[in-house]
Parts: structure tokens; C-alpha cells; sequence
């Protein structure tokens, strides 16, 4: 009995997993410039599921990059402080592309032209 409790808890474990998985990279490709990519391409290629084949690869290809390293990392590193590295590296990186979009928009760069 023992062993029918350990399988349903691994099989309710594995489904947690997989539904935040899937919900959490869901919705932060929405809008994404990996979605609007392929949104132009299929557009101008006329070919949306080659588009969407390149698109899905492409997505499970860098997926596998992150899931490796994550698994790498999470030996090395304790899971709170792996959270927090990540979470420091986001707002980095949100605060480096927010500057460079400052830098580069001919409004805030002192030209004093408004973007056409």
C-alpha cells in the first residue's frame, strides 16, 4: 500500500511540474520577440507550419540549453540562492535593455526629435 501512495504522490509531483512549467514559459513567450518573430515570418514566408516547426525546435533546443544548466547549477549552488542569482540577473538585464532603449530613442538621447 505503501508503494501505491509513493507512485501517486511522484505522478502528482510530475504533473505540479509540468503544468508550472508549461503555464510559466507560456506566458512569458506571449509577446515575446521570439513570437513576434515568428509571426512576421510566417507572414512573409507564406509557410506557417514550416515557421512553426522552425519555431518549436528552436524553443526546445534553448529549452534544453536552460534545463541543463539549471541542473548543472542546482549542484553547485543551493536552490534559495540559485533563485535569487536569477532573480538578480533579470532585473539586471531589464535595467541594461531599459538603458540601451534610452540610449538608443533619439527622444532621450538629446537630439530632440521625436521618434517617426
Amino acid at each position: 500500500m505503501g508503494e501505491a501512495k509513493d507512485s501517486q504522490n511522484a505522478a502528482g509531483g510530475w504533473g505540479a511540474v509540468f503544468l508550472s512549467t508549461a503555464t510559466t514559459v507560456f506566458l512569458a513567450e506571449l509577446g515575446d520577440k521570439t513570437q513576434l518573430a515568428a509571426l512576421l515570418l510566417s507572414a512573409q514566408s507564406g509557410r506557417p507550419l514550416v515557421v512553426f516547426i522552425g519555431a518549436s525546435l528552436a524553443l526546445i533546443s534553448s529549452s534544453l540549453v536552460g534545463v541543463v544548466l539549471g541542473r548543472w547549477l542546482a549542484r553547485l549552488l543551493p536552490g534559495e540562492l540559485l533563485e535569487r542569482l536569477a532573480g538578480i540577473l533579470m532585473v539586471v538585464l531589464g535595467l541594461w535593455l531599459g538603458r540601451q532603449a534610452m540610449v538608443t530613442l533619439p527622444i532621450f538621447a538629446g537630439s530632440g526629435a521625436l521618434p517617426s
